[in-house]
């Protein structure tokens, strides 16, 4: 497929921090390929498949981790990219990085984190991805970080759309290579986040009813959720419902899907966005649902919490988190040392030594902080299925 006029161009790209000779070059593939790849083959990426997605450090196999939940994300980001005409490989290295910045536990253990940094300019995620994927990481000789592309990197940055009140990890990135944080961000990179978005809103879905915390019957409220099943149900009236759940799921990623293509289309055609540079200069986002599917998408996400993110289990295991990720903390910050000879070298003066303890959490998976805390702060009670 001929790319859209509007589409990254690896060909055009804006570079990486550092120069890399040419003589270093791996294989036949352009700048975003070797993002995603880079990625891919990165220490943090595969510390996902141990991080919370939804249920904290689940007894369950089936149930939905950051490293399954990322690819599930590229897997939309790529069909909606592909039938755009965007390149694939930029959407795909950015869905894949997106959630590299969660500390264990999800939103719990960032809640945590940010509440023990609050006096040394806070944490949030997005930063901390752009932290680890710039300064942590460290598989070359020569540089620190993945020395991702400028695109991708804004991608990461960005996707959310412009960022107003960058928090102290997200400016230390941008200082160093600046990322233009007040523009829209690529079509490739808006897309990301509307994957995100469709993904989770279905699969959680999924993994509630899995885990008992929803029922059909409860997801009637959702008009969405109300007009899917009853589809469902008329092309299949002779299977039993618990056999049609996923076939619900299915349909209504296949049904915002395709809201988000009619819409975004109809928007990239008004804007008359000729270039990926004339897409970071416009007002508002291109990629989006209509009106309708927007405000049904919000009804959806208000049902879940109340629903599934605030059930008392899910209320339980967040307690448990904090308890966790707080007092790992403490021990840290009083004796750097437990944390190991790579990290254990603390700077004395703040917000250095609380930011580097932070660093450390930040990158365990929740099995690891479990028994972390286990061996150096004592005995802790998890709820059932933790």
């Amino acid at each position: 497929m001929t790319p859209a006029p509007y589409a990254a161009d690896p060909a055009h790209s804006r570079g990486r921090r550092h120069a890399e000779p040419a003589d270093t070059a791996r294989g036949p593939r352009d700048a975003f390929q070797r993002d995603r790849d880079r990625v891919i083959h990165s220490i943090s990426f595969r510390r996902l498949r141990h991080k919370t997605q939804v249920f904290m450090a689940p007894d369950g196999d089936h149930f939905r981790v950051r490293l399954t939940h990322s690819l599930e994300v590229a897997q939309i980001g790529r069909t909606v990219a592909r039938t755009l005409g965007l390149n694939e490989d930029l959407t795909e290295a950015i869905c894949l990085a997106h959630d590299i910045g969660h500390p264990p536990f999800g939103h719990a253990g960032e809640d945590a984190l940010k509440a023990a940094l609050a006096g040394q300019g806070g944490f949030d995620h997005n930063g901390h991805t752009l932290r680890v994927l710039t300064a942590i990481e460290r598989p070359y000789p020569r540089f620190d970080g993945l020395n991702l592309s400028w695109e991708c990197l804004e991608g990461l940055a960005k996707h959310n759309g412009p960022v107003r009140h960058p928090g102290w990890a997200m400016r230390a990135a941008d200082a160093d290579y600046p990322l233009a944080l007040d523009s829209r961000p690529s079509l490739e990179a808006q897309v990301a986040a509307m994957a995100d978005d469709i993904a989770y809103d279905n699969h959680d879905i999924d993994d509630g009813l899995r885990a008992g915390l929803l029922s059909l019957d409860q997801l009637m409220a959702v008009p969405l959720v109300a007009r899917g099943w009853a589809a469902v149900r008329a092309r299949y009236p002779d299977v039993a419902p618990a056999r049609l759940a996923r076939e619900l799921v299915r349909a209504q990623i296949g049904t915002m899907v395709n809201d988000l293509l009619d819409e975004t289309r109809a928007r990239i055609a008004e804007a008359q966005v000729d270039s990926a540079d004339a897409v970071r200069a416009t007002a508002h986002a291109l990629v989006g649902f209509t009106a309708g599917m927007r405000d049904e998408e919000r009804a959806l996400k208000r049902f879940m919490y109340a629903n599934l993110y605030h059930h008392p289990h899910q209320l339980a295991a967040a307690e448990a988190a904090w308890t966790i990720v707080a007092g790992l903390f403490e021990v840290y910050h009083a004796d750097p040392a437990r944390m190991g000879a790579e990290w254990g070298a603390v700077p004395a003066d703040e917000p250095w030594r609380s930011r580097q303890v932070a660093d450390y959490i930040a990158g365990m998976t929740d099995r690891y902080a479990v028994s972390q805390y286990r061996k150096t702060v004592g005995p802790v009670e998890l709820p059932e299925g933790f």
